[in-house]
């Protein structure tokens, strides 16, 4: 049996600011139980709501050296939907009300975290055969794994793979203070191992370091190797292109299912969502105070309200927008700009924008279920998880082609019947409007060719059973 570590800084449910925390909670769950064993690593934060604090077992504790200090490393575990958690605690790093905060304080307390996730594994009896670290926050785990802790027979075959959810997040801070933090060596602060640009980066020592390399798509993995998207690691990513895998995320089936989600008003299924699913709008409707009319066509937004997200686009057309015969609501929160650009058009335009500046799961489900269309013109994606909810609930994704979305949604093709979704290419506000309408055209004129693609919508598979053959398949490889 295989033996397969994940180390990563968020994990649903105990802690989650995005994505990272989906793919962290749900993966491990669908590995084949007879041939892969998985567990978890994850920093003890104070915040971790306390029913969980509750169920965790405190095993042991020691102290470990951190450059010149000497820092004290306690370990608690749980079971949780059969996959077995280590909690690595420390007051003095995991006290916030939150994992991140200031760039010069994560590094050290990343640092930490990488270390003390390596340290603690002869302790508690685990010997994996791949450590699987995610984003820059365990950037350095690939390094420590090739610097100290490789002369220790313990640790001599273990392998790594480096995740990289989000190129734009690297770890970035001065060589003096990440030197005195993680207490590698000054000749790991070279052009072709860590140093970046005069910095220290944590996500390239991972890149560099790490045996394999994967991130959420197989677009993204194609488009970081160029300027635009590379984010200054475009060269290095292009030199390790050999050990890069696009591998694209799946969704928590269990999770988001019309069937049977407790959100939503009503349930439906692919069988019935003809006549069920608009009961969930007129429900949205009367809830957020628009009109209430079933035929109108209503798209959703739930996104992170930032220039990554393209809200510059939105921004541009929105006034021509809602003129329209379209309801917009959003849900989230961001950027100012944005936040007050969705309040201005929500009282302007009363009873066509709901603008909710908050985030509440419960509500992200009515929108999905209640919503027949859902815009989500992203700059870069590196894969997304939306659109992924809202073909499961038959609201038809209308994306740009980047990244993840590329490969998850198939654009509408009149001619011979097929496609899941609508699409364009350039990152350009009136593309984007005339995929708007052509999607609207097609709601209004054309309602059969509509459920057709709401159908071939939630037929489609993005499960987590799909890619955990693919993550399979690699650590086979290794």
């Amino acid at each position: 049996m295989k033996k397969i570590l994940f180390v990563a800084s968020e994990c649903v449910p105990f802690v989650k600011t995005g994505g990272l925390a989906d793919v962290v909670g749900a993966l491990p769950k669908y590995f084949d139980k007879e041939k892969y064993e998985v567990r978890v690593i994850l920093p003890n934060y104070r915040f971790i709501p306390a029913k969980w604090k509750e169920r965790m077992q405190f095993v042991t504790s020691f102290y470990m050296d951190m450059a010149w200090r000497s820092q004290y490393v306690g370990i608690m575990e749980m079971e949780y939907a059969g996959i077995h958690y280590y909690f690595i605690d420390n007051e003095y790093y995991f006290n916030g009300d939150k994992p991140y905060g200031y760039i010069h304080e994560d590094v050290e307390k990343f640092a930490f975290f990488s270390r003390a996730a390596l340290s603690i594994l002869p302790v508690v009896g685990y010997q994996p055969d791949i450590i699987h670290c995610h984003d820059w926050q365990t950037g350095l785990v690939p390094v420590y794994l090739k610097d100290s802790f490789h002369e220790g027979g313990f640790y001599s075959n273990m392998k790594s793979v480096m995740t990289i959810h989000n190129l734009k997040f690297q770890g970035v801070w001065n060589i003096p203070t990440v030197q005195d933090a993680t207490g590698l060596d000054m000749s790991y602060f070279t052009a072709d191992k860590l140093e970046a640009f005069g910095d220290a980066n944590y996500l390239k020592g991972g890149i560099v370091y790490a045996d394999r390399i994967t991130t959420v798509s197989r677009t993204y993995a194609e488009e970081i190797k160029t300027p635009f998207f590379g984010e200054h690691l475009d060269g290095l990513m292009r030199a390790r292109a050999g050990q890069l895998t696009g591998i694209v995320n799946g969704l928590d089936y269990d999770e988001w299912n019309p069937q049977t989600d407790e959100h939503i008003y009503k349930n439906y299924s692919v069988d019935n969502f003809r006549k069920e699913k608009v009961k969930n709008k007129l429900e949205l409707q009367k809830e957020l105070g628009l009109a209430q009319d079933k035929k109108a066509m209503m798209i959703g937004i739930v996104s992170r309200l930032t220039d990554q997200k393209g809200f510059d686009l939105i921004d541009c057309i929105m006034d021509e927008f809602c003129q329209d015969a379209v309801q917009i609501v959003v849900l989230g929160t961001g950027e100012e700009r944005y936040e007050n650009m969705f309040r201005h058009f929500a009282w302007k335009y009363g009873d066509k924008v709901a603008a909710c500046i908050y985030y509440s799961n419960e509500m992200s489900h009515k929108i999905y279920a209640a919503s027949d269309a859902f815009l989500m013109p992203s700059l870069f994606e590196p894969c997304g998880l939306s659109q992924l909810m809202s073909l499961r609930y038959g609201t038809l994704p209308i994306v740009r082609e980047t990244g993840g979305l590329k490969d998850t949604v198939e654009p509408y093709n009149e001619y011979e019947e097929t496609g899941t979704g609508f699409s364009f290419t350039n990152y350009n506000a009136h593309e984007m409007l005339g995929a708007i309408r052509y999607a609207e055209e097609i709601y209004y004129d054309r309602k059969r060719s509509w459920n057709k693609i709401a159908e071939r919508a939630m037929k489609a598979d993005f499960s987590w059973s799909h890619s955990a053959k693919e993550y399979e398949k690699l650590y086979d490889e290794m």
